[in-house]
């Protein structure tokens, strides 16, 4: 017992502490919900993690932590129960997430981030408690007058952080202007960034503003800001050590007075070692940076966002329990763009089929899965005359198209514009 003393007593000297297991509970009754509860066991009507669900028994699951892993094991239930997508038995087995008739519960090894804390909903934005943690940083970047880095996967919500960040600070009357600096050239990008003045270039019939002019007084966000070319990033650097900005073609600078915020899908110091980013520019606008979770360390938003994405169809739909289970069971390497746009995709399909509900059934089998490599079928193997086929049979569905062409619907749709090139 010393020992153990002696042992806390120097955790919490280093100001850390032991990871707490519980459970999260984030789907209740056919609906999203959130609760969490420290502990384990029994998950029911009557347990000691209530659910006020008419489908589940008064003790349908037990919830119990053993050598530190999960356990969960069916206690008789009169609708069954599932652990990772299979039945439960009376047998314990190790699992992550468990559903009970038609609530879903998630078991986390650490429950202390998520204790008297919600799922929240702004303007269409869905925040748990591991992104608010994200979002309270760059809020803090904001009033304090600085800029901030955003890390984050594809698909992770940057640009909404970045609007998080213009909201939250002094500036927010002012403009929010966004450009993705991958998909441009580096003579537009320097066009688009510094404005020009007509006749600066073959076809510059007018004087045209750049977007930190148009951001002059609020924000802009510069997505993939890795991407810039060398000779744009010099220029950029000139504009935060000076806050002038010199069009093309032109002989006086113009003042300016913008917050950027910046973001790469990849850690900026990998850019900075390769030489294809600036050090110098780095060190403007690489600090603070702030890590967006990718969606798979947030999946108490999951619930939310499906049924968000299906009362967003026409007519809106609404989600079986095993949609959410096999949502919450997927890593989804795209995020929520990835995420939303596949629900939106399975909610078609049932509508097709005549389904009440989007079941898990209706979802692709690929979707949010890792594209294996030595499965994929390159876009340039593709017939013409076969996609065209396939599309008009399944009335322009591109994910339709590509699952019977046996490729994935990016690819499809890679082609698709390739060919129109």
């Amino acid at each position: 017992m010393a020992e153990e003393t002696l042992e806390q007593s120097v955790q919490v000297t280093r100001g850390q502490r032991r990871p707490e297991p519980g459970v999260l509970v984030v789907f209740a009754g056919g609906r999203p919900t959130f609760a969490a509860h420290a502990g384990g066991g029994a998950l029911g009507r009557d347990g000691e993690i209530a659910v006020a669900d008419p489908r589940m028994s008064r003790r349908h699951v037990e919830l119990r932590r053993e050598a530190g892993m999960w356990q969960a094991r069916d206690l008789g239930s009169r609708n069954g129960s599932s652990g990772d997508g299979t039945p439960l038995t009376d047998a314990p087995r190790a699992v992550r997430v468990v559903r009970a008739g038609d609530t879903i519960a998630l078991l986390v090894d650490d429950v202390t981030p998520y204790l008297d804390r919600a799922v929240e909903l702004h303007d269409g934005r869905v925040v748990g408690p591991v992104l608010r943690a994200a979002y309270d940083a760059i809020a803090s970047a904001a009033r304090e007058g600085a800029g901030v880095h955003v890390v984050g996967e594809t698909g992770a919500g940057k640009e909404l952080a970045a609007r998080h960040f213009h909201a939250a600070g002094p500036r927010a009357k002012g403009p929010f202007v966004a450009l993705n600096c991958a998909a441009l050239p580096g003579q537009l990008a320097e066009t688009l960034l510094f404005g020009a003045r007509k006749g600066a270039y073959s076809g510059a019939d007018a004087d045209r503003e750049g977007h930190l002019q148009a951001a002059d007084g609020g924000t802009l966000f510069l997505d993939e800001v890795a991407e810039l070319s060398l000779e744009v990033q010099a220029k950029l650097l000139r504009v935060l050590e000076t806050r002038e900005v010199v069009p093309l073609g032109a002989t006086r600078a113009r003042t300016v007075d913008v917050r950027i915020v910046s973001a790469t899908h990849a850690d900026l110091r990998d850019a900075v070692a390769a030489g294809s980013f600036r050090e110098d520019l780095y060190f403007r606008l690489g600090r603070p940076a702030v890590a967006l979770p990718p969606l798979r360390a947030r999946a108490e938003e999951i619930p939310w966002l499906v049924a968000g994405a299906l009362a967003r169809c026409s007519p809106p739909a609404i989600a079986h329990v095993s949609l959410v289970e096999a949502a919450l069971l997927r890593p989804w390497p795209g995020n929520v763009r990835e995420l939303v746009t596949e629900v939106a995709d399975a909610a078609r399909a049932a509508r097709h089929a005549g389904a009440s509900r989007v079941e898990a059934a209706h979802l692709p089998a690929d979707a949010g899965l890792p594209i294996a490599r030595s499965a994929e079928r390159t876009a340039d193997v593709l017939d013409d005359a076969a996609v065209d086929a396939t599309l008009a049979k399944h009335a322009n569905n591109v994910s339709a198209a590509a699952r019977e062409l046996g490729v994935h619907r990016t690819q499809l749709r890679r082609f698709l514009e390739r060919r129109k090139r």
